[in-house]
């Protein structure tokens, strides 16, 4: 990486740290996967109750298996052999679970997450119920500004996210939002999550990649 970019970065970086600390949840940098699982092999014991929402970021950095091979009990909504019902009930289990891990489809440097969810368990969790909730999010997910994290969003993670979920909706199709009615369409709610309540529940991790949607 070039010696400029990596300063201007870093520069950026403290910026959106700061920022997340002034909304009451806490926000770390790691440089890539090994000092990702690093860290998470650390909160990853004592059988706690673990649970994911859905997350090609979460996927890639193998973020999946690592919570399989550890010391918790783990929510396994991707169980091979689970019917619709038991998917569901997994998801509602999840809500009490001691950690929630997930992505986010963007975060702006005034420190808030941006998401749009289908059926809505993924930012439930991220709200309320879950006792700590990490973020993990690739440098591809910062924007300046509201306006931004919601334009990316629409134009670019609910069509891919579509596709990849292989539904049926105008946006696979055009490739932006068009705000159909259609009974494929997965964005249904969209969150901003900002100044929280309860100090340092919510834990941000940003990977030094751009990876996920």
């Amino acid at each position: 990486m070039d010696e400029n970019y990596k300063t201007l970065l870093h520069i950026k970086e403290n910026q959106l740290i700061k920022a997340f600390e002034r909304n009451n949840m806490s926000c770390m940098i790691v440089k890539d996967e090994e000092e990702l699982h690093h860290y998470l092999k650390n909160i990853l014991t004592d059988q706690k109750k673990v649970a994911v929402g859905g997350s090609v970021t979460l996927t890639r950095l193998g973020v999946i298996d690592l919570i399989k091979k550890s010391d918790v009990h783990f929510i396994d909504r991707y169980e091979e052999g689970l019917s619709q019902e038991q998917v569901v009930e997994r998801l509602r289990e999840g809500l009490l679970s001691d950690i929630f891990i997930t992505s986010t489809n963007a975060l702006t440097m005034d420190g808030c997450l941006y998401n749009v969810d289908g059926r809505g368990n993924r930012v439930s969790a991220m709200i309320f119920g879950p006792k700590d909730v990490y973020v993990i999010a690739g440098l591809n997910k910062i924007f300046i500004n509201e306006q931004e994290a919601i334009n990316h969003i629409r134009e670019y993670s609910a069509p891919a996210n579509a596709l990849r979920l292989h539904k049926k909706t105008p946006c696979t199709r055009v490739g932006k939002c068009q705000d159909c009615l259609n009974e494929d369409r997965i964005c249904s709610s969209y969150v901003k999550l900002g100044y929280q309540g309860q100090k340092n529940r919510i834990h941000v991790i940003i990977i030094e990649e751009n990876i996920g949607y």
